[in-house]
């Protein structure tokens, strides 16, 4: 049998992942604020706060980016 090994951790373009999901994060908003103009009551407020919670993403997004722009300029040492 072989034995499982977990695979290194490759770090060399977490800023590009981090960055598709930040403009991902702003696509989703921009077409929920199209659609709230189509929906009322409850629904609208539903939307309104799924975008609150995606801007207090897109905020860890941008510190996370930062991070790793340092340690890629560190060379990723710990």
């Amino acid at each position: 049998m072989s034995k499982n090994t977990p695979k290194p951790d490759d770090r060399s373009d977490n800023v590009e992942k981090l960055q598709d999901m930040v403009k991902n994060t702003k696509d989703n908003m921009e077409a929920a604020e199209e659609l709230m103009a189509y929906t009322n009551g409850s629904e609208k407020e539903a939307i309104k706060q799924k975008n609150e919670r995606r801007e207090e993403s897109l905020e860890g997004f941008r510190k996370e980016i930062l991070d790793e722009e340092n340690a890629r300029k560190n060379g990723y040492s710990s």
